[in-house]
Protein backbone atom coordinates (compact mmCIF):
# COMPACT_ATOMS: atom_id res chain seq x y z
CA UNK A 1 0.00 0.00 0.00
CA UNK A 2 1.33 3.68 -1.02
CA UNK A 3 0.78 5.87 1.89
CA UNK A 4 1.29 9.87 1.80
CA UNK A 5 2.49 11.77 5.10
CA UNK A 6 1.40 14.98 4.76
CA UNK A 7 2.46 17.65 7.05
CA UNK A 8 2.76 21.58 7.87
CA UNK A 9 6.22 21.92 8.05
CA UNK A 10 9.55 20.33 9.43
CA UNK A 11 11.58 22.32 11.10
CA UNK A 12 11.87 20.94 14.55
CA UNK A 13 10.72 18.49 16.92
CA UNK A 14 7.95 19.38 19.17
CA UNK A 15 4.46 17.48 19.71
CA UNK A 16 3.33 17.46 15.82
CA UNK A 17 6.53 16.36 14.61
CA UNK A 18 6.26 13.17 17.43
CA UNK A 19 2.80 12.41 16.04
CA UNK A 20 4.07 11.87 11.90
CA UNK A 21 7.34 10.12 13.83
CA UNK A 22 5.24 7.54 15.21
CA UNK A 23 3.00 7.19 11.82
CA UNK A 24 6.67 6.89 9.79
CA UNK A 25 7.51 3.89 12.04
CA UNK A 26 3.86 2.68 11.61
CA UNK A 27 4.44 3.04 7.57
CA UNK A 28 8.08 2.69 7.07
CA UNK A 29 7.79 3.13 3.02
CA UNK A 30 5.65 6.14 3.50
CA UNK A 31 6.48 9.48 1.34
CA UNK A 32 6.20 12.58 3.47
CA UNK A 33 5.30 15.76 1.45
CA UNK A 34 5.73 19.14 3.35
CA UNK A 35 5.99 23.19 2.97
CA UNK A 36 9.57 23.44 4.31
CA UNK A 37 12.17 21.01 5.51
CA UNK A 38 15.29 21.74 7.44
CA UNK A 39 16.92 18.19 7.93
CA UNK A 40 19.33 19.21 10.52
CA UNK A 41 16.30 19.87 13.13
CA UNK A 42 14.43 16.55 12.12
CA UNK A 43 14.83 13.01 13.69
CA UNK A 44 16.67 10.58 11.89
CA UNK A 45 13.36 8.52 11.75
CA UNK A 46 11.51 10.89 9.86
CA UNK A 47 14.77 11.68 7.47
CA UNK A 48 14.95 7.65 6.46
CA UNK A 49 11.60 8.60 4.24
CA UNK A 50 11.28 10.47 0.94
CA UNK A 51 10.70 13.73 1.98
CA UNK A 52 8.94 16.24 -0.95
CA UNK A 53 8.42 19.96 -0.02
CA UNK A 54 6.03 22.12 -1.74
CA UNK A 55 7.32 25.41 -3.79
CA UNK A 56 7.44 27.42 -0.43
CA UNK A 57 10.84 25.58 0.32
CA UNK A 58 12.07 27.51 -2.47
CA UNK A 59 11.41 31.09 -1.35
CA UNK A 60 13.69 33.21 0.52
CA UNK A 61 14.76 32.45 3.84
CA UNK A 62 12.06 29.67 4.16
CA UNK A 63 12.74 27.80 7.08
CA UNK A 64 12.87 30.56 9.29
CA UNK A 65 10.00 33.11 7.57
CA UNK A 66 7.43 29.95 7.03
CA UNK A 67 4.43 31.52 8.74
CA UNK A 68 5.01 34.63 6.54
CA UNK A 69 4.28 32.67 3.94
CA UNK A 70 1.03 31.19 4.71
CA UNK A 71 -1.12 32.83 2.38
CA UNK A 72 0.42 31.17 -0.43
CA UNK A 73 0.33 27.51 1.30
CA UNK A 74 -3.31 26.48 0.30
CA UNK A 75 -2.35 26.59 -3.70
CA UNK A 76 0.88 25.14 -2.95
CA UNK A 77 -0.80 22.43 -1.54
CA UNK A 78 -2.87 22.12 -4.20
CA UNK A 79 0.10 21.55 -6.42
CA UNK A 80 0.64 18.21 -5.22
CA UNK A 81 -0.26 15.64 -7.57
CA UNK A 82 -0.96 13.01 -4.87
CA UNK A 83 -3.08 10.48 -7.21
CA UNK A 84 -0.80 7.38 -6.89
CA UNK A 85 -1.31 6.69 -3.54
CA UNK A 86 -3.68 4.95 -1.61
CA UNK A 87 -4.21 6.57 1.46
CA UNK A 88 -3.37 10.06 2.34
CA UNK A 89 -2.62 11.15 6.17
CA UNK A 90 -2.57 14.70 6.46
CA UNK A 91 -1.25 16.17 10.40
CA UNK A 92 -3.03 19.25 10.36
CA UNK A 93 -2.58 22.33 12.86
CA UNK A 94 -0.81 24.57 9.91
CA UNK A 95 -2.06 24.29 6.11
CA UNK A 96 -1.83 20.19 5.52
CA UNK A 97 -5.50 19.16 4.88
CA UNK A 98 -5.88 21.06 2.03
CA UNK A 99 -4.73 18.74 -0.57
CA UNK A 100 -6.73 17.52 -3.24
CA UNK A 101 -7.18 14.15 -3.81
CA UNK A 102 -9.28 11.85 -6.12
CA UNK A 103 -12.33 10.52 -4.08
CA UNK A 104 -11.41 6.74 -4.70
CA UNK A 105 -8.18 7.44 -2.13
CA UNK A 106 -9.28 7.90 1.44
CA UNK A 107 -7.47 11.16 3.52
CA UNK A 108 -7.50 10.51 6.99
CA UNK A 109 -6.20 14.23 9.08
CA UNK A 110 -4.88 13.87 12.18
CA UNK A 111 -5.50 17.43 13.72
CA UNK A 112 -4.07 18.73 16.04
CA UNK A 113 -6.35 21.51 16.82
CA UNK A 114 -7.55 23.63 13.63
CA UNK A 115 -5.24 26.61 12.92
CA UNK A 116 -5.04 28.53 16.43
CA UNK A 117 -3.88 31.91 14.23
CA UNK A 118 -7.10 32.00 11.83
CA UNK A 119 -9.63 30.73 14.94
CA UNK A 120 -8.80 30.77 18.58
CA UNK A 121 -6.47 32.91 18.97
CA UNK A 122 -6.18 34.95 15.84
CA UNK A 123 -6.72 38.38 18.32
CA UNK A 124 -4.49 36.92 20.72
CA UNK A 125 -1.44 36.90 17.54
CA UNK A 126 -2.96 40.07 15.97
CA UNK A 127 -2.08 41.80 19.00
CA UNK A 128 1.13 40.38 19.66
CA UNK A 129 2.72 41.45 16.13
CA UNK A 130 3.98 44.11 14.58
CA UNK A 131 1.80 46.83 12.12
CA UNK A 132 3.26 45.63 9.32
CA UNK A 133 2.18 42.01 9.93
CA UNK A 134 -1.18 43.11 11.46
CA UNK A 135 -1.99 45.00 8.48
CA UNK A 136 -0.99 42.25 6.56
CA UNK A 137 -2.83 39.51 8.71
CA UNK A 138 -6.18 41.39 8.65
CA UNK A 139 -5.98 41.56 4.93
CA UNK A 140 -5.77 38.09 4.73
CA UNK A 141 -6.92 36.27 7.38
CA UNK A 142 -10.65 35.88 5.71
CA UNK A 143 -9.97 34.20 2.65
CA UNK A 144 -7.88 31.99 4.82
CA UNK A 145 -10.66 30.94 6.50
CA UNK A 146 -12.92 30.54 4.18
CA UNK A 147 -10.01 28.08 2.54
CA UNK A 148 -9.67 26.18 5.83
CA UNK A 149 -13.38 25.73 6.09
CA UNK A 150 -13.71 24.11 2.49
CA UNK A 151 -11.03 22.23 3.40
CA UNK A 152 -11.81 20.80 5.79
CA UNK A 153 -14.50 19.09 3.82
CA UNK A 154 -11.94 16.81 1.68
CA UNK A 155 -10.74 14.88 4.67
CA UNK A 156 -12.95 11.70 5.03
CA UNK A 157 -12.14 10.91 8.49
CA UNK A 158 -11.17 13.15 11.55
CA UNK A 159 -8.58 11.77 14.06
CA UNK A 160 -7.76 14.32 17.20
CA UNK A 161 -5.33 14.66 19.88
CA UNK A 162 -8.01 15.57 22.81
CA UNK A 163 -11.43 15.62 23.45
CA UNK A 164 -10.92 19.43 23.81
CA UNK A 165 -10.23 19.48 20.35
CA UNK A 166 -12.69 17.50 19.17
CA UNK A 167 -14.69 20.23 20.17
CA UNK A 168 -12.64 22.53 19.05
CA UNK A 169 -12.99 21.08 15.72
CA UNK A 170 -16.91 20.09 15.99
CA UNK A 171 -17.05 24.16 16.76
CA UNK A 172 -15.19 25.13 13.43
CA UNK A 173 -16.17 22.44 11.24
CA UNK A 174 -19.15 21.07 12.00
CA UNK A 175 -17.22 17.74 11.90
CA UNK A 176 -16.93 14.79 14.26
CA UNK A 177 -13.31 13.36 15.02
CA UNK A 178 -12.28 10.23 16.78
CA UNK A 179 -9.98 10.72 19.93
CA UNK A 180 -6.99 8.96 19.61
CA UNK A 181 -4.29 10.90 22.50
CA UNK A 182 -0.57 11.47 20.92
CA UNK A 183 2.17 9.28 21.55
CA UNK A 184 4.74 9.94 24.69
CA UNK A 185 8.08 8.87 24.77
CA UNK A 186 8.30 6.85 28.13
CA UNK A 187 12.04 6.03 29.83
CA UNK A 188 12.48 3.18 31.09
CA UNK A 189 10.88 2.38 34.43
CA UNK A 190 14.14 1.45 36.39
CA UNK A 191 15.46 5.09 36.15
CA UNK A 192 12.93 6.82 38.50
CA UNK A 193 13.85 8.05 41.56
CA UNK A 194 12.19 9.36 44.66
CA UNK A 195 15.41 11.47 45.20
CA UNK A 196 14.03 15.33 43.59
CA UNK A 197 16.00 18.13 43.83
CA UNK A 198 14.96 21.28 45.12
CA UNK A 199 14.09 23.37 42.09
CA UNK A 200 10.60 23.74 40.03
CA UNK A 201 10.35 23.61 36.77
CA UNK A 202 8.93 25.10 33.41
CA UNK A 203 9.37 23.63 30.03
CA UNK A 204 8.79 24.18 26.60
CA UNK A 205 8.98 27.62 24.20
CA UNK A 206 9.05 30.40 26.10
CA UNK A 207 6.26 32.30 24.41
CA UNK A 208 3.22 34.78 25.84
CA UNK A 209 0.82 32.33 25.51
CA UNK A 210 2.52 29.53 27.66
CA UNK A 211 2.57 32.04 30.29
CA UNK A 212 5.43 31.73 31.77
CA UNK A 213 5.33 35.31 33.03
CA UNK A 214 2.83 33.58 35.60
CA UNK A 215 5.27 30.88 36.72
CA UNK A 216 8.24 34.04 37.22
CA UNK A 217 5.82 36.18 38.80
CA UNK A 218 5.09 33.68 41.53
CA UNK A 219 8.71 32.87 42.37
CA UNK A 220 9.69 35.90 42.51
CA UNK A 221 6.67 36.21 45.16
CA UNK A 222 7.81 33.12 46.81
CA UNK A 223 11.81 33.08 46.81
CA UNK A 224 11.32 29.20 45.69
CA UNK A 225 13.74 27.80 43.63
CA UNK A 226 12.55 28.24 39.44
CA UNK A 227 14.29 26.63 36.28
CA UNK A 228 12.79 27.54 32.70
CA UNK A 229 14.50 25.74 29.53
CA UNK A 230 13.34 26.26 26.36
CA UNK A 231 13.84 28.81 23.45
CA UNK A 232 11.55 31.54 22.60
CA UNK A 233 11.72 35.07 23.94
CA UNK A 234 14.18 36.77 25.96
CA UNK A 235 14.11 37.26 29.73
CA UNK A 236 15.22 39.39 31.78
CA UNK A 237 16.19 40.57 34.85
CA UNK A 238 15.45 37.64 36.75
CA UNK A 239 15.98 37.64 40.32
CA UNK A 240 18.82 35.25 41.85
CA UNK A 241 15.95 32.06 42.64
CA UNK A 242 14.81 31.98 39.19
CA UNK A 243 17.24 30.76 36.09
CA UNK A 244 16.55 31.03 32.40
CA UNK A 245 18.74 28.45 30.94
CA UNK A 246 17.23 28.92 27.08
CA UNK A 247 17.30 25.86 24.89
CA UNK A 248 18.46 22.71 26.37
CA UNK A 249 19.80 18.95 24.72
CA UNK A 250 17.66 15.92 24.95
CA UNK A 251 20.08 14.55 27.70
CA UNK A 252 19.59 17.78 29.64
CA UNK A 253 15.56 18.08 29.31
CA UNK A 254 15.64 14.33 30.76
CA UNK A 255 17.65 15.86 33.73
CA UNK A 256 15.32 18.31 34.60
CA UNK A 257 12.44 15.98 33.92
CA UNK A 258 13.72 13.45 36.26
CA UNK A 259 15.31 15.78 39.22
CA UNK A 260 12.36 18.65 39.29
CA UNK A 261 10.21 18.41 42.46
CA UNK A 262 6.98 19.77 40.13
CA UNK A 263 6.96 20.61 36.48
CA UNK A 264 4.88 23.76 36.01
CA UNK A 265 1.93 24.29 33.05
CA UNK A 266 0.73 27.61 33.64
CA UNK A 267 -0.73 28.16 29.86
CA UNK A 268 -3.81 26.53 28.18
CA UNK A 269 -2.81 23.82 25.59
CA UNK A 270 -4.51 21.90 23.00
CA UNK A 271 -3.00 18.51 24.76
CA UNK A 272 -0.03 19.30 26.01
CA UNK A 273 2.45 16.39 25.63
CA UNK A 274 5.24 17.86 28.67
CA UNK A 275 3.52 17.01 30.88
CA UNK A 276 2.94 13.35 30.36
CA UNK A 277 6.60 13.48 29.86
CA UNK A 278 6.98 15.04 33.23
CA UNK A 279 5.12 11.96 35.15
CA UNK A 280 6.88 9.44 32.86
CA UNK A 281 9.28 10.45 34.87
CA UNK A 282 8.08 10.43 38.26
CA UNK A 283 7.92 14.20 38.33
CA UNK A 284 3.94 15.86 39.35
CA UNK A 285 2.28 18.27 37.49
CA UNK A 286 1.09 21.83 38.60
CA UNK A 287 -1.26 22.41 35.70
CA UNK A 288 -3.61 25.40 34.73
CA UNK A 289 -7.34 23.82 35.22
CA UNK A 290 -8.24 23.94 31.90
CA UNK A 291 -7.62 22.50 27.95
CA UNK A 292 -5.70 19.39 27.48
CA UNK A 293 -4.33 19.21 30.71
CA UNK A 294 -7.74 18.15 31.91
CA UNK A 295 -7.30 15.06 30.46
CA UNK A 296 -3.99 14.24 31.56
CA UNK A 297 -3.31 15.89 34.96
CA UNK A 298 -5.50 14.16 38.01
CA UNK A 299 -5.99 15.50 41.00
CA UNK A 300 -4.14 13.54 43.45
CA UNK A 301 -2.82 11.32 40.99
CA UNK A 302 -0.38 12.98 38.84
CA UNK A 303 -0.40 16.79 40.30
CA UNK A 304 -2.47 19.24 41.14
CA UNK A 305 -4.67 21.60 39.34
CA UNK A 306 -5.01 25.43 39.63
CA UNK A 307 -8.73 27.17 38.88
CA UNK A 308 -6.82 30.92 37.26
CA UNK A 309 -4.87 31.96 35.73
CA UNK A 310 -3.33 34.55 38.70
CA UNK A 311 -0.37 34.34 40.61
CA UNK A 312 -2.59 33.50 43.97
CA UNK A 313 -4.01 30.81 42.33
CA UNK A 314 -0.57 29.12 41.10
CA UNK A 315 1.05 29.76 44.78
CA UNK A 316 -2.03 28.36 45.99
CA UNK A 317 -1.24 24.61 44.21
CA UNK A 318 2.74 25.35 45.07
CA UNK A 319 2.03 25.50 49.08
CA UNK A 320 -0.08 22.71 48.65
CA UNK A 321 2.84 20.40 47.14
CA UNK A 322 5.31 22.50 49.68
CA UNK A 323 3.00 21.10 52.38
CA UNK A 324 3.60 17.64 51.45
CA UNK A 325 6.44 16.97 48.71
CA UNK A 326 6.03 13.31 48.95
CA UNK A 327 2.09 12.86 48.27
CA UNK A 328 2.70 11.95 44.65
CA UNK A 329 4.50 8.42 44.23
CA UNK A 330 6.83 8.26 41.13
CA UNK A 331 5.55 4.91 40.55
CA UNK A 332 2.05 5.92 40.17
CA UNK A 333 3.33 8.84 37.77
CA UNK A 334 4.67 6.57 35.45
CA UNK A 335 1.89 3.78 35.37
CA UNK A 336 -0.27 7.14 34.58
CA UNK A 337 1.57 8.10 32.01
CA UNK A 338 2.01 4.75 30.57
CA UNK A 339 -1.14 5.09 29.32
CA UNK A 340 -0.17 7.29 26.41
CA UNK A 341 2.82 5.71 25.27
CA UNK A 342 4.03 5.30 21.46
CA UNK A 343 3.01 1.56 21.52
CA UNK A 344 -0.45 2.47 22.47
CA UNK A 345 -1.02 5.03 20.18
CA UNK A 346 0.25 2.92 17.09
CA UNK A 347 -2.11 0.51 18.41
CA UNK A 348 -5.03 2.49 17.73
CA UNK A 349 -4.06 4.32 14.71
CA UNK A 350 -3.29 0.70 12.82
CA UNK A 351 -6.87 -0.55 14.04
CA UNK A 352 -8.63 2.41 12.93
CA UNK A 353 -7.12 3.11 9.63
CA UNK A 354 -7.65 -0.77 8.78
CA UNK A 355 -11.39 -0.56 9.86
CA UNK A 356 -11.75 3.10 7.71
CA UNK A 357 -9.90 0.82 4.73
CA UNK A 358 -12.20 -1.74 5.02
CA UNK A 359 -15.29 0.25 5.08
CA UNK A 360 -13.83 2.06 2.18
CA UNK A 361 -13.03 -0.84 -0.12
CA UNK A 362 -16.98 -2.09 0.72
CA UNK A 363 -17.84 1.56 -1.09
CA UNK A 364 -15.30 1.73 -3.66
CA UNK A 365 -15.46 5.24 -5.22
CA UNK A 366 -17.49 6.86 -2.77
CA UNK A 367 -15.80 9.38 -0.55
CA UNK A 368 -15.64 7.98 3.02
CA UNK A 369 -17.45 10.38 5.51
CA UNK A 370 -17.88 10.62 9.23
Amino acid sequence: MKVALIHYWLVGMRGGEKVLEALCELFPQADIYTHVYDPKKISATIKRHRVYTTAIQRLPRATSWYQRYLPLMPRALEALDLSNYDLIISSESGPAKGILAPSHIPHVCYCHTPMRYLWDYYHYYLKSSGKLTQLFFRHFAPALRTWDLLSAYRVDHFITNSHNVARRIMRTYQRESTVIYPPVDLPDAEILSTQKGNFYLFLGQVTAYKRADLAIDAFRKSGLPLVIAGAGDAIKNLPANIQALGFVSSQKRQELLAQAKALLFPGEEDFGIVPLEAMAHGTPVIAYAKGGALETVIPEVSGILFQEQTVDSLQGAIEQLEANPQRFNPKTLYAHAQKFSKERFKEQMHRYIEQRLSEHKAIVGTPMRD
